[in-house]
């Protein structure tokens, strides 16, 4: 146990929890700090002032992160015929119909990001109680559910990033890895802080951005002053 403390310390040294830094500074702290053996993921957290169990505060919406996520993202399609071709030459991993609801039955889930047109939501919505708990379930509002499904598998191939409150008034966001240089994570992050901005549910009131913080998977959170990304 002594070499995880060991380590725990180690990231947390030098992180004043109490403060808020700016978040160019936030980033670089964050960046030395991610020293696992594997590409970290660099996480937004952002604290909203909004109670998402009314139908007024819930911020959901998705951003196109400018320098992608560094991750790659599966794609599933419900589609048929033209819309389906579209969607494979589009590089969807995954295109399918009632085979594909068959295989979510059984409890086969490939895939990360699921995206539908219109005319399958029929379908797709028998499909809710497995797919909603994941946050896969396609929505319109996020853009998942469209005739422009080449458009959709390309946005989110290329570094679309849904965002959805969740009960504690919380968003997490993945916004790159700690391979990414200082600059692309801190325009990822405010591409994200931009577009939580701009999804302000009429029904929120008092301060909207309360709090964000940054960290990489492994390391410690660092907290950010909210006007140096909005």
């Amino acid at each position: 146990m002594t070499k995880i403390a060991k380590r725990t310390k180690q990231v947390r040294d030098g992180i004043d929890r109490k403060k808020l830094y700016g978040v160019d500074e936030a980033i670089k702290m964050v960046k030395e700090r991610a020293t696992a053996k594997f590409d970290e993921t660099v996480e937004v957290a952002m604290n909203l002032g909004v109670d998402p169990r009314h139908a007024d505060q819930m911020v959901r919406g998705v951003v196109n992160l400018p320098n992608g996520t560094g991750k790659t993202v599966r794609v599933a399609v419900f589609a048929k015929d033209a819309k389906a071709e579209e969607a494979r030459k589009a590089g969807a991993d995954i295109v399918g119909a009632d085979d594909l609801a068959e295989e979510i039955q059984k409890g086969n889930i490939n895939f990360d990001r699921c995206i539908a047109t219109p005319d399958m939501m029929p379908l797709v919505g028998r499909l809710g109680k497995i797919l909603g708990p994941r946050n896969l379930m396609p929505n319109p509002k996020v853009g998942t559910v469209t005739p422009d499904v080449a458009g959709a598998v390309k946005a989110a191939k290329g570094g679309a990033v849904e965002f959805r409150v969740e009960k504690a008034g919380i968003i997490h966001a993945g916004v790159g890895k700690a391979s990414f240089t200082e600059v692309q994570l801190v325009e990822n992050i405010k591409a994200l802080t931009d577009a939580v901005s701009k999804a302000k549910p009429a029904g929120a009131k008092g301060t909207y951005v309360k709090r964000v913080a940054v960290s990489s998977t492994m390391g410690a959170g660092v907290h950010v002053d909210p006007s140096s990304v909005l």
